[in-house]
């Protein structure tokens, strides 16, 4: 859990929900910092938020040629490149994917449990992780820029029986 709420969604949840208060938090964001969330930019959100799962840059890809024509990868990488800067989606190293923040803002540690069943990515903040990362580091003398950790493992929905992977 993080911040008092269920680090992976129940089963059945109003996924159209999380969907609308990401987008409506990326408009504010972007309108305050005066960023430009363009129409393509908005749809590739869109995209990457359609679910808690991880979405590869080449499955956006189809996903857009599906309302017309095939972007350019490019293009692409372009627009998650900006969500990324503006903290709109965060790229999952381990799985060469990008997911949706929870927590919308730039320049954030997090925690990502990555189920291996579902795919389903939950992501946590944990202050007693991110000063652990940083502790060892500083007595390393290295300095840290944003601690993220990706951990593998298999959610609560999938040992229950409840998830996709089951």
């Amino acid at each position: 859990m993080t911040d008092g709420i269920a680090a992976f969604p129940a089963p059945g949840h109003d996924h159209r929900q999380c969907v609308a208060t990401l987008l409506a938090a990326a408009e504010r964001l972007c309108t305050a910092r005066k960023a430009r969330l363009t129409e393509g930019r908005r749809r590739v959100l869109e995209i990457v938020a359609a679910s808690h799962a991880a979405i590869g840059a080449y499955d956006i890809i189809d996903r857009l040629a599906e309302r017309g024509r095939r972007p350019a990868p490019v293009t692409v990488y372009r627009a998650l490149d900006f969500l990324i800067d503006q903290g709109l989606v965060h790229r999952l190293a381990s799985v060469n994917a990008y997911v949706a923040c929870a927590h919308p803002r730039n320049d954030h540690g997090a925690q990502f449990l990555i189920c291996e069943c579902c795919r389903t990515v939950a992501e946590i903040s944990s202050a007693a992780v991110d000063h652990a990362i940083v502790d060892g580091a500083d007595a390393a003398g290295f300095d840290v820029s944003m601690p993220v950790v990706e951990v593998a493992g298999v959610c609560v929905n999938c040992r229950r029986g409840a998830g996709n992977g089951r």
